[in-house]
C-alpha cells in the first residue's frame, strides 16, 4: 500500500448543508479519481465476486427495485442502478442514501459518493465523523483491488493496524473538512471526534484514555 498520507490525499472530502427545515439535510461527499476504465470500477462496485473481495460479502436481489445486506453492515434498498455511471441505495434506513456516481476521465474514472441524512438526524456536518472514515477505507479498498492489490479478508484488514493508522488520518481530515464547512460548532465536532476515534481507533482510544493501559 502506498503511503497513509498519500492515499488520503487521493480522496477529496465535502460536508454540506442542503434544504431548510423538515427538509434539511446533511450530506457527506468523497471524490477519488481511479486509473481504470469506468466498466472496471462499475464492476467493482456492482459485483458481488468482486465486493466480497475488497468491500464485505453482499447478498439480495441486486437490480434496481431490490434489496442488498452487506454482511456485518447495513442493509437497505436499490432505488436506481444505471451502468456503468449511477447508484442510489438506502443504508440502514430509508432517509439515510448513499449514492455514487462515476465519471470516465482521460486518466481512467472519477467516482463520488455521496451519504445524505436528515439535518435532524445528524444533528450537524460534525455527523461527517460517524460515517467518513468508514467510507474513507471503501474507497481504499477499492483502490487496492483496482491495482492488483487486493486484501484476503476485508473483515480482518478493516481490524488491522494498518487500517487504524489510515482511520486515525481520516479522522484528522475530516475534522478539516468539517471545520472548513461551518456546518457545526466546536463542541458538536468535540464529540463527534471522540465518537470517531471510539469506534475507529479503539485500540489507541483505550490506550489514550488510561495511562496504565498497556
Amino acid at each position: 500500500m502506498k503511503d497513509v498520507l498519500e492515499e488520503l490525499a487521493a480522496t477529496a472530502r465535502e460536508v454540506a448543508r442542503r434544504g431548510a427545515g423538515d427538509d434539511e439535510l446533511i450530506a457527506v461527499t468523497l471524490r477519488r479519481e481511479y486509473p481504470a476504465e469506468v466498466t472496471d470500477v462499475w464492476g467493482a462496485v456492482t459485483d458481488p465476486q468482486r465486493l466480497a473481495r475488497w468491500f464485505a460479502p453482499v447478498s439480495g436481489d441486486l437490480q434496481e427495485g431490490g434489496t442488498f445486506a452487506v454482511a456485518g453492515n447495513a442493509e437497505g434498498e436499490i432505488r436506481e442502478c444505471v451502468p456503468p455511471k449511477a447508484l442510489t441505495v438506502t443504508w440502514g434506513g430509508p432517509v439515510s442514501i448513499v449514492s455514487v456516481r462515476m465519471t470516465a476521465t482521460d486518466a481512467g474514472t472519477v467516482l463520488e459518493l455521496e451519504h445524505t441524512v436528515p439535518a435532524a438526524f445528524a444533528g450537524s456536518g460534525a455527523g461527517a465523523l460517524y460515517v467518513g472514515p468508514g467510507w474513507d477505507v471503501a474507497l481504499l479498498g477499492l483502490a487496492l483491488w483496482l491495482r492488483g492489490e487486493p486484501v484476503e479478508d476485508p473483515a480482518a484488514w478493516e481490524a488491522s493496524p494498518e487500517v487504524r493508522e489510515v482511520n486515525a488520518g481520516s479522522i484528522e481530515a475530516w475534522i478539516a473538512t468539517v471545520t472548513a464547512s461551518g456546518t457545526a460548532t466546536v463542541d458538536e465536532i468535540a464529540a463527534a471526534t471522540a465518537a470517531a476515534r471510539a469506534q475507529f481507533t479503539p485500540d489507541e482510544t483505550r490506550t489514550d484514555g488510561d495511562p496504565t493501559a498497556d
